[in-house]
């Protein structure tokens, strides 16, 4: 072999180990910037409440309740009427009154994606080999006007999120989601701020989120409280009775 393509093989070999461990490294600089493996670990359950402001729609009430290993349910109140989206660890399900659709029913792939990885309880970076994901560190970009670090996570079912954490405190402040449907793509971005303490561990208080192409559409929302280690129960993110019967295979795409 020429030498010189030796000398470039071996640059380029550590060039992806240095990649490689540049992103490992963040991973746990990020974990550490919310208040440590251990603490994290240590929250079984945490309910989040607050108000929701957007174009075109009066303030809302929000929810979201996460329980290990990977339980979700999401409420959005808003004129007398309640809609939920929620996973219990297998099957996705929903209830949407404001189009007339007051019963429960199952969640379809495209509602799917997104309930997923919201239920994540400590979300894809945190133990992300064992998840299946692969974390690519991407270098240097900029978020309204400032520096940040761009990681590329890959999920196991092919879905991309791209995170930008603040160079200094190592906490996300943005984002990025690209889920693959049916040939096309759905990009929306989510933006973190006001970060706060609960039982140790940092959390973000204001989210800003919506699709990438569509600022003006975004929805804003502010946390007013957040409790961690509340008493819940399996029971309040299973399906309900009336969809028990229904077999769900059509979400195990979504999930794979």
């Amino acid at each position: 072999m020429p030498r010189n393509l030796r000398v470039l093989l071996t640059l380029l070999g550590c060039s992806l180990l240095a990649s490689a461990q540049t992103a490992e490294e963040l991973v746990n600089k990020n974990i550490q910037a919310k208040g440590g493996l251990e603490k994290m670990k240590a929250i079984r359950t945490v309910r989040m409440t607050g108000k929701m402001d957007g174009p075109n729609i009066p303030p809302a009430r929000v929810s979201q309740e996460n329980m290990r290993p990977r339980m979700v349910r999401e409420t959005f109140a808003i004129q007398g009427m309640t809609a939920v989206q929620a996973y219990d660890g297998s099957t996705g399900w929903q209830i949407q009154p404001f189009g007339g659709k007051k019963d429960p029913m199952l969640m379809g792939d495209d509602d799917m994606r997104d309930i997923l990885i919201d239920a994540d309880f400590d979300g894809p970076l945190v133990g992300y080999e064992e998840k299946g994901n692969k974390v690519e560190y991407l270098g240097h970009d900029i978020v309204d006007g400032d520096d940040a670090l761009r990681l590329k996570v890959t999920l196991k079912n092919g879905d991309i999120v791209y995170y930008y954490l603040d160079p200094d405190t190592f906490l996300e402040i943005r984002k990025e989601t690209q889920e693959f449907i049916r040939g096309s793509i759905r990009e929306n971005v989510i933006d973190f701020g006001s970060y706060k303490q609960a039982s140790g561990v940092m959390f973000p208080f204001s989210v800003a989120s919506g699709p990438k192409n569509d600022p003006s559409s975004w929805q804003y929302v502010t946390y007013e409280k957040i409790e961690v280690n509340v008493p819940l129960e399996a029971s309040e993110f299973a399906v309900p009775a009336s969809l028990k019967k229904e077999a769900p295979q059509k979400q195990e795409a979504a999930k794979n």
